[in-house]
């Protein structure tokens, strides 16, 4: 409860459980992160509870997988930031599912500086999702660049592909519910949206925005009234 700022990090591990966790702190603290893992692999979370001020879980370079977890508040599954260096290794094979978002900034985000980068991101799984008035349910952003400082270039060395959405479903808190911004020069492959089905609260329609994304499209619906 109450970290100054990560409560719990996973970094350099091989084959860890961590299971039943409760982590707290306010909204409003910075840096705050639930669980933060890096250059990890076989890492499994069931049944935690993350409510924190800033990421739930970030992950880089890892290969972990999710299940049951319930997030408040903040925001919630981030990949990356990546491309910080160049010479980066990647994030392959991370499953979330059966997961609850209540009231957070952010849903499932997969987020790149836009600088060259030998990084990459595949076999991502984000699946049986239930979003409750979430800012922005899914995100894919290659142009991240916090206060605009240091951005070196429009384009992302980041390759993102293999990533899965499916059975997402709920309420989001802005209209625009789904965004896929990828780079210029590597434009994200072999993305699956499949049953998604997320509608703005407010009782409007729901829009999505996709820019250099490409893959297959099963069953989403947008622009649909909230119930």
């Amino acid at each position: 409860m109450n970290s100054q700022i990560t409560h719990m990090t996973l970094n350099g591990c091989t084959n860890v459980a961590v299971r039943n966790f409760k982590l707290v702190a306010p909204k409003n603290s910075a840096n705050t992160d639930g669980f933060d893992v890096q250059l990890s692999t076989g890492v499994t979370f069931t049944g935690s509870t993350v409510q924190t001020g800033d990421d739930c879980v970030a992950i880089g370079l890892v290969l972990a997988t999710f299940s049951s977890p319930n997030f408040l508040l903040a925001q919630v599954m981030v990949i990356g930031s990546l491309a910080k260096e160049l010479n980066e290794d990647g994030v392959e094979n991370v499953t979330l599912s059966s997961s609850v978002f209540t009231g957070t900034q952010n849903g499932v985000r997969i987020k790149s500086w836009a600088r060259p980068s030998t990084g990459f991101v595949k076999n991502v799984f984000f699946q049986d999702l239930i979003m409750k008035n979430v800012q922005n349910p899914i995100i894919i952003d290659q142009k991240y660049c916090p206060d605009h400082q240091d951005c070196l270039t429009e384009h992302s060395g980041v390759k993102i592909s293999q990533v899965t959405y499916k059975n997402i479903q709920g309420t989001s808190e802005t209209k625009q519910a789904m965004k896929l911004v990828c780079s210029k020069s590597n434009p994200c492959t072999d993305i699956t949206l499949q049953d998604i089905k997320l509608t703005y609260k407010k009782g409007t329609p729901a829009t999505s925005y996709c820019f250099n994304a490409r893959g297959t499209i099963v069953s989403v619906l947008f622009n649909l009234l909230a119930v």
